[in-house]
């Protein structure tokens, strides 16, 4: 089991940027994929991206593709996101998971453990 912690959220203009931040603690952080997932109001938690153990590997929703980059840095316990080009529709707030499966898809079943989220606010 791993504890985790979102932190970067905020309030943003469209077109504009923003870095999230993930830590680990608790695990040996480089044995679990990661996952960045979000939930608008009203709406269903919805995948965002994933990156693999190493680092090696990445895949994003459509709705975030050319915007938005995860990576990690297991040195450091951390997995990224970054947030670029942001749109009003992009207003959620941030997830992080983490899954002991090696390539765990986009159903958020697959991921044991989870962080608080961190809101993510773009106005138009």
């Amino acid at each position: 089991q791993v504890q985790l912690v979102e932190s970067g959220g905020g309030l943003v203009q469209a077109g504009g940027s923003l870095r999230l931040s993930c830590a680990a603690s608790g695990g040996t952080f480089s044995r679990y994929a990661m996952g960045w997932f979000r939930q608008a109001p009203g709406k269903e938690r919805e995948f965002v991206a994933r990156i693999t153990r190493s680092g090696s590997s990445t895949y994003y929703s459509d709705s975030v593709k050319g915007r938005f980059t995860i990576s990690r840095d297991n040195a450091k316990n951390t997995v990224y996101l970054q947030l670029n080009s942001l749109k009003p529709e992009d207003t959620a707030v941030y997830y992080c998971a983490a899954s002991d499966v090696y390539w765990p898809g986009t159903n958020s079943d697959k991921y044991d453990d989870w962080g608080h989220g961190t809101q993510v606010t773009v106005s138009s």
